[in-house]
């Protein structure tokens, strides 16, 4: 428990915190050498995917052994001086494979934009609909029993209960 803790606040920095502040003082030089540029943004382009797939497959990987810790030595090995591994990465596998792949992952997204702004105007809609429905109900139903009310506060509440069908019988 505590290695978790431990390894995972190591993965935090140094997989995305310190990246992420090596990326920022590259692009905030005043002369931006696009080799330093490109080799932070091939990083997070990377980074990016493995944090896609790891959301997908966490089930099925996070019960190896020593899993965040080969995380973590993968983003070491990724921005490492010494190894450099993002521009092995990048030219080796990510790059020919989105090459080949482009026009289909290009048209998949854009489907997936479309039916998930299709779906998001269904939802709103529907939505809008209910709420507003259900507000023109309330108000006909408080206005009906607004003649009959002895005591406002509780008789308003066991309305709004009995309306939204949170009690089967009607109050008192």
């Amino acid at each position: 428990m505590l290695g978790d803790l431990i390894t995972g606040g190591l993965i935090l920095v140094l997989g995305y915190a310190y990246p992420a502040f090596e990326c920022f003082k590259t692009m905030e030089k005043n002369r931006v050498e696009m080799d330093e540029l490109r080799f932070w943004c091939q990083y997070w382009v990377i980074v990016a995917l493995l944090t896609i797939f790891e959301r997908i497959g966490d089930v099925l990987i996070s019960w190896l052994p020593m899993y965040g810790e080969m995380k973590l030595a993968l983003f070491i090995y990724l921005w490492y001086p010494k190894t450099k591994g993002t521009g092995y990465i990048y030219e080796m596998l990510l790059r020919p494979y989105v090459a080949n792949h482009e026009t289909d992952i290009e048209r998949s997204l854009y489907e997936l934009r479309a039916r998930a702004w299709d779906l998001a105007i269904y939802y709103w809609q529907n939505c809008t609909e209910l709420g507003s429905t259900k507000f023109f109900e309330i108000l006909q139903f408080l206005a009906s029993r607004s003649g009959r009310v002895t005591n406002p506060s509780s008789e308003v509440l066991a309305s709004l209960i009995h309306l939204y069908g949170l009690v089967k019988h009607p109050p008192g």
